[in-house]
Order: structure tokens, then sequence, then C-alpha cells
């Protein structure tokens, strides 16, 4: 089949790539315009823009998907399907309409549950055990066509979301050929999706990573892991900001009996490794953290340049 394919970051590329192995053609990569990225702020390649010039396919990067010319562009190529994984916006209508056999999507989670930008995130900060990836068609309406195909993966306990992203990436690219198959022979199902179990996955804000040390250890843990690599879960130390890469809310930590009732967010405890604190249930260890301006580290490096000492209490 003759395939245009839609996507812009990291998780999109193995799908991409998959593609481009298989029998199929994909003679266009749609993506969105390039951005400034990183503290310098230059101009750089998103990963599919990358991953497809890197293989010859011509890129198209439209402003507005609804300028006249999209249309036209995408007609050319008289395509028989599209795949859109994690492009970004919403594909119009007289989009969707146009190849052939319509249009497929490439979500990371197993619908109705998590529709939206931050599915992966919103799993792992949700407390989620498991999670998936869904090939469905796509509709108007956000992440609500009738699903063709899902595969299930557990979440681990320390997993965070850019490890779990890219483990489903990998299993949607493997998934997607399979439903691709299954459409060129026709036997292919179409499951509708269940509207009354449905759930939202909004995109991230920065200001959801203040900790909030009166949520239970695990959840900050959980918090913690969703937020990474962006934006971060984050408290205040002696004023200053302090990012948290990693924690460790296990039951050794977790269910340490205090000497005392420490009020949340109390470092109740500094080891070699760890600085511990006191949440609203149980304690939780920063293992990697990150001051103000400075590069990330492990707690021990942090901790042999400033002295930080029990009863300190993170503040806002």
């Amino acid at each position: 089949m003759v395939i245009v394919f839609f996507g812009t970051p990291q998780f999109a590329v193995p799908a991409l790539e998959a593609l481009l192995a298989s029998r199929h053609h994909v003679p266009l990569v749609v993506t969105q315009p390039d951005k400034r990225r990183d503290r310098g702020q230059k101009v750089t390649d998103a990963p599919v823009k990358a991953a497809a010039r890197a293989h010859g396919v011509p890129v198209f990067q439209p402003e507005r998907l609804r300028d006249p010319d999209v249309a036209e562009v995408l007609r050319r190529h008289s395509p028989d399907l599209a795949v859109v994984a994690a492009y970004g916006k919403l594909i119009p209508g007289h989009l969707l309409a146009l190849p052939r056999l319509g249009m497929l999507n490439v979500h990371a989670s197993l619908l109705p549950k998590y529709r939206g930008a931050a599915p992966v995130h919103r799993a792992i900060m949700n407390g989620e055990s498991t999670t998936g990836v869904t090939i469905m068609q796509i509709v108007e309406a956000l992440d609500a066509g009738d699903m063709l195909a899902k595969s299930v993966r557990a979440i681990g306990a320390d997993d965070t979301s850019e490890q779990l992203e890219q483990a489903l990436a990998d299993d949607g690219a493997g998934l997607l050929l399979e439903v691709l198959d299954r459409l060129e022979a026709g036997t292919v199902r179409a499951e509708p999706q269940d509207e009354s179990a449905s759930t939202y996955a909004p995109r991230l804000r920065k200001e959801e990573g203040l900790i909030d040390w009166t949520q239970p250890a695990r959840r900050i843990h959980d918090q913690v892991r969703g937020l990474f690599p962006w934006p971060h879960a984050y408290s205040y130390l002696d004023g200053a900001r302090l990012i948290v890469w990693k924690t460790d809310a296990t039951p050794e930590v977790h269910l340490k009996v205090d000497a005392t009732s420490a009020q949340p967010g109390t470092i109740v405890d500094v080891t070699r490794d760890t600085i511990e604190v006191a949440t609203g249930d149980g304690r939780i260890a920063l293992t990697e953290i990150q001051a103000e301006g400075r590069r990330p580290m492990n707690t021990r490096d942090f901790l042999a340049g400033r002295t930080v000492r029990p009863g300190t209490k993170f503040g806002s």
C-alpha cells in the first residue's frame, strides 16, 4: 500500500521505520514545523523529520492542516492509507476522507482510557500497573475511533515515562504491521469504544511538578516517574528549587518507623546515598536530584558539596 505518515516526536519513529522496512511504500512524511529546542534555542529537526531525511523520504511541514495546499499535496501521492503517531494536532475531517482506507492512529494507551496528549505520563502518575497500545481508525472526535488491535504491557514499579513510552513505541510499530496485514487480507475487525469508560489525559503543565508532601510516598514516587523527562517533579529547600529526578518508595524505605511523627515534607534522615523525607503516608528517599542551574546528580554527590540536616523542611 501507499501510506503517508504523520508524526513528530521520538515515539513515532519506530512506527515510521517499521513502515519503511516493510513492503509498503511511504512517499511522504508530514511532521510539525521546526521549533526552537533546548537551552540554546536552536532550531533542530524533530525525531521524525530526522528519521525521514535519513531514509531519503520527502518531508512536508505545514503550519496549518486546514490550508488548501495540504490536501493538494496529499492527493498527489494517491495514498491508500495514512498512519498517524503522535503528530501533535487533530486531523481535519476533509483530510481523514482523502486516503482510500482512511487514517489509522498508533495511540499509547488501552483505549478508551487515557485519550489525549499525555497517556503514558498520566498512566504512571495515576499508579496504573498496566497500559498498552491501541491501533484505531481516526475520526474527528479526539481518540474516539473504532479500535482495530491492542497490545498490553505491564508498568514496572520504577518505570519512567521515557522508558515506558519507548517500549510502547516499539510495541506499537509491530502491532501496526499486523493490522496492515489484516487490513489487506480483509480480516481486520473493528471494535467500537465504550464512551462510558473513556478518560482524558491532558497535556502536562510545568506547575504539575510541584510536590505535595502530604500525598502518600507511593503517589509522589509515581509523580516523579510520570513527569520524567519533562517537566520533572520539584520542591523547594532553603528557598531554592530542587528538581527531583529519582526516588525510592520501596517498603524498606516507605515502611520505616519514625521516632517522631514528622510533618510531611520534613527531612527525617540523611544517609550516605539518600535524603529521606516524611510524606502523608510513610517515607520517600530522594536518590537523584538537581539544584537549580546545576547538572543532575545522585544524592551522594549532592551531599558531598552541601550539608543537609534532618529536621529541615521542604517548602513552597
